[in-house]
């Protein structure tokens, strides 16, 4: 079994010792390196070139926001893990923003922390369920003061039912057996829809859905979107469309420049 390699950047070195210790004694995981600071974390990063970085936010020197913004620019394929004592919207605003693919509290790191590893290799998202909450929130504000204005007038009705039943979540198997189609004219419709639209992945699609209100209906009544987006809430892995529509290109609203605190020892 190929097992996940970690590294840790994290400038407590009792706390470094003991997710190693925690993180070893896993079957389908390794730690193979460990950082102080930003800076070492992202040379250690290039050299070892980890699956799943453990990144803290406040360390000496260049913080974990920092190091995620470098390392996500120089094409890092590692998954990278925030894991920090700050709950605050902002730091999550910026790490998301950054390029990281969840977001954790040392608090609650000794129940969640495994799962969380295990959730971002496999490319998904794993959020704290207050930050899920947060993201939703300002999401549907958006949505519902008129910011995120698009015309989907190009798309045929079935293509908008298409796209409806993809950013519910259906397969393309599913969504033939539900509008009584062969899943391949299904594959046609979606590549029709994102030729359309632009986009060529299934969270971009959810994300030009849930801008339209387009979930259940197209009449711009958001009341749909905002009950299936409350209903990710708790489902952790489900978060992965949720900061990916949210910090896309487009969304380049400098949201928070408060500082990093200093790291404490």
């Amino acid at each position: 079994m190929n097992k996940i390699r970690i590294l840790l950047a994290d400038d407590h070195t009792i706390l470094r010792a003991g997710l190693r210790a925690l993180l070893n004694a896993e079957p389908d995981m390794e730690v193979v390196g460990e950082a102080v600071d930003g800076e070492e974390a992202i040379g250690k990063a290039q050299e070892l070139h980890p699956d799943v970085i453990l990144m803290d936010v406040a360390m000496p020197g260049t913080n974990g926001l920092e190091a995620t913004r470098r390392l996500k620019s120089m094409g890092l394929k590692s998954e990278i893990l925030i894991l920090t004592m700050y709950a605050e919207e902002e730091y999550l605003f910026q790490a998301l923003q950054a390029g990281a693919s969840g977001y954790l509290l040392k608090k609650a790191a000794d129940t969640e922390l495994i799962d969380a590893i295990r959730t971002v290799y496999k490319g998904l998202a794993f959020l704290y369920p207050s930050a899920t909450k947060m993201l939703i929130q300002d999401y549907l504000e958006r949505v519902e003061s008129g910011e995120e204005k698009e015309s989907y007038d190009g798309l045929s009705q079935r293509e908008r039912e298409v796209l409806q039943l993809i950013a519910e979540g259906y397969t393309s198997k599913e969504v033939a057996k539900r509008l009584f189609l062969s899943p391949k004219t299904v594959e046609t419709y979606r590549s029709r829809i994102a030729d359309k639209l632009g986009i060529r992945h299934w969270a971009e699609l959810v994300k030009y859905a849930l801008r339209k209100g387009l979930l259940k209906n197209g009449s711009g009544d958001h009341s749909e979107a905002r009950q299936f987006m409350k209903s990710t809430v708790g489902h952790l892995c489900s978060t992965l469309f949720i900061f990916k529509l949210l910090f896309s290109s487009h969304y380049s609203r400098n949201l928070y420049t408060r500082p990093i605190p200093a790291s404490v020892s």
